[in-house]
């Protein structure tokens, strides 16, 4: 690896995230090239000063962005930074940024519906383990305040994986962590901690269904969850569209009593 500085900068934000940006830098910036290895975990525990759960949140960051890949016994390594992926442009006006959400939705529910009912049948005992424990650490970051994004997607990839089919993951992997909705609308729903604990139960609810074996449950369970975020969504979107209306109303109205009035002050 790389030469790069003792440690990633320190900001009020989550050492997760200025961790996976710090390595984010490096990969894009050249500086760690694609076909090396990362360093071990323990060895970016010392050297980044951060912990074990850091550490493995912002390499997951970066599996999901498509920036590195683990290799069965071999550790992780960096791949060639993706392309621009489709549907993740930054989008300022708050109604394209929910119809944005809502469509991306759609296309992952028609895909990690049928994911969930193959890992049910698919899955290993240690990939069921690995999909319990993302959503078991998703409840500790909601209720210490995180928004849990990156966990929040690893969990999915973690179930795609349970299918035992590539493509899956890397349907996700294409998508990466824009996929997560409240990514986009960070002053929405995201905000609520009602909101993310549903989110924790729905995962746990898919989590159970896996464990159970049953294709049929697990389905369900991923449908409830993907179709649930869409309709909270749509909500929204609703309300925003509502919203752009009484503006437009009151911009029409106002244009009309300033016309008057430009007609009343003509001089005769």
């Amino acid at each position: 690896m790389a030469e790069s500085p003792e440690r990633p900068p320190r900001t009020k934000g989550n050492l997760t995230v200025a961790l996976a940006d710090e390595l984010r830098a490096l990969i894009h910036g050249g500086k760690m090239q694609p076909g090396e290895r990362l360093p071990t975990e323990q060895a970016m525990v010392r050297r980044f000063s951060v912990s074990r759960t850091v550490v493995r949140e912002a390499v997951a960051a970066l599996r999901a962005d498509g920036l590195v890949e683990p290799r069965q016994g071999s550790g992780v390594f960096v791949l060639k930074p993706p392309a621009p992926r489709f549907g993740v442009a930054p989008l300022t006006d708050e109604r394209a940024q929910l119809s944005d959400i809502i469509e991306t939705i759609e296309l992952r529910a028609a895909v990690e519906i049928e994911a969930a009912g193959l890992a049910a049948t698919r899955s290993s005992p240690a990939q069921r383990a690995r999909i319990q424990e993302s959503s078991d650490r998703l409840g500790r970051l909601i209720e210490s305040g995180d928004d849990a994004i990156d966990t929040d997607f690893e969990f999915h990839l973690r179930v795609a994986d349970g299918t035992n089919n590539p493509r899956f993951s890397a349907f996700l992997g294409h998508l990466g962590r824009n996929a997560i909705p409240r990514l986009k609308a960070p002053n929405r729903l995201a905000q609520k901690q009602t909101y993310l604990r549903q989110i924790q139960q729905e995962h746990q609810t898919i989590v159970e269904a896996i464990e159970l074996g049953s294709t049929d449950q697990a389905r369900e369970a991923m449908r409830r969850h993907l179709k649930g975020s869409q309709s909270r969504y749509e909500r929204l979107e609703k309300s925003a569209r509502a919203s752009d209306s009484a503006d437009q109303s009151y911009d029409n109205v106002a244009d009309d009593a300033s016309s008057r009035t430009c007609k009343t002050d003509e001089p005769s």
